[in-house]
C-alpha cells in the first residue's frame, strides 16, 4: 500500500504494515518534551495517574525557556519543580541557566530529533522536527503526563497536503515567506489537523534552517504536522550531532493525498503578516506606511545562527532609528556564541540592538519586550494574534529577519532593498 512519509513514520511507531487517513492507532514515542509552562501541568498529571518513574529517562527532554531567567516568583517555582523532577527521575536531557535555549533549536541542535522519530511535546511548535523528515506534533499537558508514564499516545492518522513550490526565489526571499504566503493562501484552519507536506524544486534547495522555520509554523495554518522529506541537506546537518538511528522515508511516488497545492514562487516579495493573524498577508511592498516601536529578531521559528547573520547583512554599518527598539535574542548558546565569534553581535551592538539571553523572550509576552498600548512592532515570530507580545491595544507584524532588520533601520515596515 503507497504510503505517505507521514503515514510511513506512523506505522512504523504502531508496528503496523500500514495505516490510512482517519485511523486510530497507538504509537512509541521517540521523545516527550515540555518546557517550564508545561512541564509543571504534565508533572501534576503523572502524580495523579500513580506512576512512579518515567518510560525512558533517556527519551524525556525539558527545557527551562519561556520566563528565563525566572522573571518572578511564580516562573523561579514551576522551573524549581521541574529542576526537582528531572532530578528524581535522572531525566538526562534537563536545560537550565547557561545550558538553556529555545526547546526547538536547542533539541535538533543537540542531536534528539532525528529523520524517523516521532517526537511529541506540550507545546504547539513541537511541529519544528518535521524539518528533518520526523513527525512532531503538540500535545496538550495532560497528555504529555501520560506519556511520561508509558511512552506511548493514541494519534489519529492525519490526512496529507501536499505543497508543491516551484520557480526561484528572488533575493531576501525564503522559507518565513513561503510559509507566510502559504498560510495566507489557505488561511490558520486551511490545513486543520492534517500534515502538511512539503516539497517540490525549491524546498529541495531551502537550506536547514529555512525548513525549520517552515515546519515550524504548519500548526499556523491547524496543522498536525509540518513534513520535509530528508536528503543531503538534513544529512549533513545531523552529520556529528548524533550516533542514534535515522530513517530516511520519503511518500510513495503513488501515495494518495487530500489535495495538492502549487506554488510559483518567482515572483514572490518578502511577506509580511498583517496584525491579528499570521493568515492576514501582503508582499512587504504593499504594507503601506507603518511606523514602528519595536522590533524582535529571534524565537523558535528565526532564532538561528544564519537567521542572525541575515540580519547582520542588513544591520552592518547601520543604526536602529531613533525611537525604534531593536531587541535580538540568539536561539541558543552555541548560537550566541558563534555569533559573538563571527562578530555579529558586535555588528548588532553597533547598530543600537539590545541583545538578550537565549529564551523564548518577547515571543509570547513573556518578559524582556512588552508592548505598551498603541504601541506596534515587527518580528520575526510564529504568532501576532491580539495582545500576543503585550498590551491588546499593541499590534504585531510577522516577517523575515531581512524585513525585520531594515524595518528597524527604517523605523517602519520596509524592506533591504529600501536601504
Amino acid at each position: 500500500m503507497a504510503m505517505t512519509i507521514t503515514e510511513k513514520i506512523l506505522a512504523r511507531h504502531a508496528g503496523m504494515e500500514n495505516v490510512s487517513p482517519g485511523e486510530l492507532i497507538e504509537v512509541r514515542v521517540d521523545l516527550a518534551l515540555a518546557n517550564d509552562i508545561t512541564a509543571p501541568l504534565a508533572i501534576d498529571t503523572f502524580r495523579k495517574i500513580g506512576a512512579g518513574k518515567v518510560f525512558d529517562p533517556r527519551r524525556i527532554a525539558l527545557v527551562a525557556d519561556h520566563f528565563v531567567p525566572n522573571k518572578d516568583i511564580d516562573s523561579a517555582e514551576q522551573v524549581k519543580m521541574v529542576r526537582e523532577f528531572a532530578k528524581e527521575q535522572g531525566i538526562i536531557h534537563y536545560f537550565e541557566g547557561g545550558d538553556t535555549g529555545i526547546e526547538h533549536v536547542i533539541i535538533p541542535e543537540k542531536g534528539l530529533a532525528l529523520p524517523g522519530q516521532l517526537i511529541v511535546g506540550a507545546d504547539s511548535h513541537t511541529c519544528t522536527y518535521g524539518a528533518l523528515g520526523a513527525f512532531s506534533s503538540g500535545v496538550g499537558s495532560t497528555d504529555l503526563g501520560a506519556v511520561m508514564a508509558t511512552g506511548e499516545i493514541w494519534l489519529k492518522v492525519p490526512s496529507t497536503i501536499r505543497f508543491r513550490y516551484e520557480g526561484t526565489l528572488r533575493p531576501f526571499v525564503g522559507g518565513k515567506d513561503l510559509i507566510l504566503h502559504t498560510i495566507g493562501m489557505i488561511g490558520v484552519e486551511g490545513a486543520l489537523y492534517s500534515a502538511m507536506e512539503f516539497t517540490g524544486t525549491v524546498i529541495r534547495g531551502l537550506p536547514q534552517y529555512q525548513r525549520f522555520t517552515m515546519a515550524n509554523m504548519a500548526i499556523e495554518a491547524g496543522g498536525k504536522n509540518g513534513i520535509i522529506e530528508p536528503d543531503d541537506i538534513t544529512r549533513e546537518y545531523i552529520l556529528n550531532r548524533t550516533d542514534g538511528d535515522t530513517v530516511f522515508f520519503t511518500s510513495d511516488p503513488d501515495a494518495s493525498y487530500a489535495r495538492t497545492v502549487d506554488i510559483t514562487v518567482d515572483a514572490m516579495e518578502p511577506q509580511v503578516a498583517m496584525p491579528h493573524l499570521p493568515s492576514n498577508v501582503c508582499a512587504v511592498s504593499e504594507a503601506g506606511h507603518v511606523p514602528i516601536d519595536q522590533v524582535f529578531i529571534g524565537s523558535c521559528t528565526n532564532g538561528w545562527l544564519e537567521d542572525l547573520r541575515d540580519a547582520a547583512s542588513v544591520l552592518c554599518g547601520k543604526r536602529v532609528a531613533a525611537g525604534t527598539r531593536l531587541i535580538i535574542i540568539p536561539g541558543s548558546p552555541a548560537i550566541l556564541k558563534d555569533a559573538i565569534r563571527e562578530g555579529i553581535i558586535d555588528i548588532f551592538l553597533d547598530a543600537g540592538a539590545v541583545i538578550g539571553p537565549p529564551c523564548c523572550g518577547p515571543c509570547l509576552g513573556g518578559h524582556m519586550g512588552i508592548l505598551a498600548s498603541g504601541e506596534r512592532a515587527i518580528s520575526t515570530t510564529n504568532r501576532n494574534f491580539k495582545g500576543r507580545m503585550g498590551h491588546p491595544g499593541s499590534e504585531v507584524y510577522l516577517s523575515n529577519p531581512f524585513v525585520a532588520a531594515a524595518s528597524a533601520v527604517l523605523g517602519r515596515i520596509g524592506g533591504p532593498g529600501e536601504l
